[in-house]
Formats: structure tokens, sequence, C-alpha cells
């Protein structure tokens, strides 16, 4: 779909009930994990092309119990591999979840600015003329005081 001018609300009733539901998610997986830079470097990664792999390995490993170790537990790596498969489109789908809510935050924040950056110019206009403006447009004019010399106001939206 195109993207067009978005009209939307989030009431606070809303906003509670997607966080109420996304806690749920998150009960739903208390095994889930947090890990330091230093651990993702480490780890052995699993990818796409990986999970025809392990797939493979665990049958190797089922019809061939007698070469593996008696310490080796293949129902482990049978276990591991249906939760990364299940992960792995749980966050497929989370992926797809979170790039819409990031494209339609950038498109109405878009959208936001614009229309501020036009209330700007008018103030700015009519604070020649009208009193008690001059202070709005200083306050308006905040927002750009870091950007520095030679760039416009309308160039530095993303700032």
């Amino acid at each position: 779909m195109a993207y067009q001018n978005i009209a939307a609300t989030l009431s606070p009733q809303d906003i509670q009930e997607i966080k109420a539901a996304l806690q749920t998610v998150q009960k739903k997986m208390p095994f889930l994990i947090t890990l330091s830079t230093e651990e993702r470097r480490k780890l052995v990664k699993m990818g796409d092309k990986s999970l025809a792999f392990v797939n493979n390995s665990i049958t190797a490993a089922q019809s061939n119990r007698e070469i593996l170790p008696a310490t080796f537990d293949v129902e482990e790596l049978v276990q591991d591999y249906q939760l990364a498969a299940a992960l792995t489109e749980l966050l497929t789908s989370m992926q797809q979840l979170t790039e819409q809510v990031d494209d339609t935050l950038m498109a109405v924040g878009s959208e936001a600015m614009t229309s501020s950056l036009t209330v700007y110019d008018y103030v700015k206009t009519a604070s020649k003329k009208t009193p008690g403006l001059k202070t709005v447009a200083e306050q308006l004019g905040e927002r750009f005081k870091a950007i520095g010399k030679g760039k416009s106001a309308k160039t530095s939206v993303a700032s």
C-alpha cells in the first residue's frame, strides 16, 4: 500500500492493551535472555542454511546413537532445534511488525515536523509585526541553534 497521510490515534486504553499484549508475549517466553556484545561475538551462529544442517545432524544422531558419547543428549539437541525453529518463525513476524511501526513512526514524525516547520516559518514572519510572537519564535528557534551555520532548518529535519 502506498504511503498516504496518516490520520490515526491511539487512545490511552489502546496503548495499555498493546503493552499488556507485549507483556503476555514476554511471559510466554520466560527463558529469553540478554547477551552481552562479547557473548554474542563468541557464540557459533546459526542462520537459515544452518537450520537444515542441524536438522540433518539430528537425523544422523538419532540413527547412530552408538557413535556418540553416552553423555551426548540427543533429545536436548532436538529440543534446541525445535525452539530455534519456533523462535525463527516468531522473530520474522516480530521483525515485520517492528518494521511497520518504525516506518509509520518515521512517516508520522515527518508529517509532524513538516507541519511544525511551516508553523515556525509563519511565526517568524508574523513576529516582526505581531506583538508577543517574538518570544514564541525564539522558543521555536531553539531547535535549530546547534545545527550550525550554512544549513537551513528544512535540511536538518532529522536532527
